[in-house]
């Protein structure tokens, strides 16, 4: 079997790079490549990628010897039908470690035709590190490597405003283009850079927020030789994904002409505030899932998928969303519908075992963020209380005991969470429990036992599980 290279899959390199990535794992590659191999083929943008690699260890050098080439193998479920998708992704040029070379960085900046900087360098990657002192020598964080590129263009092109570029990071932070643009400028500050750089770059370039939404399990070590007999090559890149995806962009009306994307039927919404999208993903994805844990643990499941097919924990989880969530966002009803009904079909997508454990990490936070604004909302338009939303907060503070029915619960959270719950529940007394949890302003930043009736309900529902893994709501 010949291994996947341009030679071997008559893939020549002909197109112009117009975007340079930093990051080349999983999700960018399944993701982000992904969407512009489409829009290639579907569009006019006609633009490669060159891929940095941000860190000093990675997968550069694996890239570049498969010539950029490698296949995203699409599974899971789509308007209730199995989906399986294939596609040869040939629109990365090249890939290299700066850090190898820093020389050859900085060439990417003197390329003409570049308009683009995307990125995925984990939630922590736009940060300021004071240690990158010296801008004529790599930069360690990410945003520095940016600074330094942009720095070198300014330069090459002579403050040429027509030569700024658009970024897009797609860091699961919030408003992550605003933050970068914030910390580019602090390096700038930090190396003494000159006024009109600073000035240039902000009005020359243009950061976007983002906001990005795919599973990506990666390298299917199970199947791979199954995709690799499939395709026809040994591809060592190929990566696992579920069909679904949605990329929100908040940027001006040039960046989607730039970027079309969504000419080609690809779930990419360029929009003026992406906070109402930002909201929905939270509440609805984020908030059902932890809102599901507690619930689902309790009834001796375990995954998320056999939860939702679950009679029980199945329709549990539909009410919470669809009576309880929806009602509390701005966002047109049917898109609301809609998205709901695409995560319910992604929580039983059978290509992937999700575990309920994985999601039930620092779930007091969680249900901070995720499920108590639409507790309080749904109170505030309503005039009365979300039955299923505190159920699932009865569900997690018995969760939080550690133990039920003699089997140990997956508790994992911070040191002084954890001393709480096994102070609180080693008095045995459940109302108590109770009430302390809902107080604890530390948990909530206000105490929820000034919230009419919520002390009591959520009472019930924790009696209730004395006698059922099932309790009625």
């Amino acid at each position: 079997m010949p291994q996947l290279n341009r030679h071997t899959a008559d893939q020549p390199q002909t197109l112009p790079v117009k975007i340079l990535q930093f990051g080349e794992g999983n999700f960018l590659r399944a993701f982000v490549d992904w969407i512009v191999d489409i829009m290639n083929e579907k569009t006019d943008f006609y633009g490669a990628i060159d891929v940095v690699q941000p860190i000093s260890r990675g997968m550069a050098a694996q890239l570049r010897e498969q010539d950029g080439l490698y296949h995203v193998v699409l599974n899971g479920l789509q308007q209730g039908r199995t989906v399986s998708e294939t596609r040869l992704i040939t629109c990365v040029a090249d890939a290299f470690n700066p850090y190898d070379d820093f020389e050859r960085f900085l060439e990417r900046a003197r390329n003409p035709e570049l308009r683009f900087i995307l990125s995925n360098t984990t939630e922590a990657g736009i940060t300021f590190h004071a240690a990158d002192a010296n801008p004529n020598t790599l930069a360690d964080s990410f945003p520095g490597k940016v600074t330094q590129l942009l720095y070198h263009r300014f330069q090459t092109f002579q403050g040429d405003a027509e030569k700024g570029l658009i970024l897009i990071p797609c860091e699961l932070i919030e408003k992550n283009g605003d933050k970068l643009r914030e910390t580019v400028l602090q390096y700038a500050d930090h190396w003494q850079l000159p006024t009109a750089f600073k000035q240039w770059i902000q009005t020359a370039n243009t950061f976007c927020n983002s906001l990005v939404d795919r599973i990506v399990p990666g390298f299917p070590k199970d199947t791979i030789r199954d995709i690799q007999q499939a395709v026809g090559y040994t591809d060592n890149l190929v990566v696992t994904a579920e069909p679904f995806h949605l990329w929100v962009i908040e940027a001006p009306a040039a960046v989607q002409q730039a970027f079309p994307a969504d000419q080609a039927g690809l779930q990419v919404k360029f929009v003026q505030d992406l906070t109402p999208y930002r909201t929905r993903k939270v509440r609805i994805l984020n908030g059902a899932h932890t809102a599901l844990v507690p619930v689902a643990y309790l009834r001796g499941l375990r995954t998320v998928r056999e939860a939702v097919e679950d009679n029980y924990t199945g329709t549990f989880l539909r009410e919470a969303i669809y009576q309880e969530i929806i009602p509390t966002l701005d966002l047109p009803a049917s898109e609301l519908e809609q998205f709901a009904a695409d995560v319910m079909e992604r929580f039983q997508n059978p290509f992937i075992r999700h575990e309920l454990s994985s999601i039930a990490l620092n779930s007091i936070s969680k249900y901070k963020v995720r499920v108590l604004p639409s507790v309080l909302e749904y109170y505030a338009r309503q005039g009365t209380l979300p039955e299923k939303l505190l159920h699932a907060l009865a569900a997690l503070i018995l969760f939080y005991k550690g133990t039920h029915q003699g089997e140990t619960l997956p508790v994992n959270d911070t040191p002084e969470i954890l001393e709480f719950f096994a102070r609180v529940w080693k008095t045995g007394d459940a109302d108590y429990v109770v009430r302390e949890t809902l107080a604890n302003t530390a948990f909530w930043d206000q105490d929820l036992t000034q919230l009419p009736g919520l002390l009591a309900r959520v009472t019930h529902y924790i009696h209730a599980y004395e006698t059922t893994a099932s309790p009625a709501v």
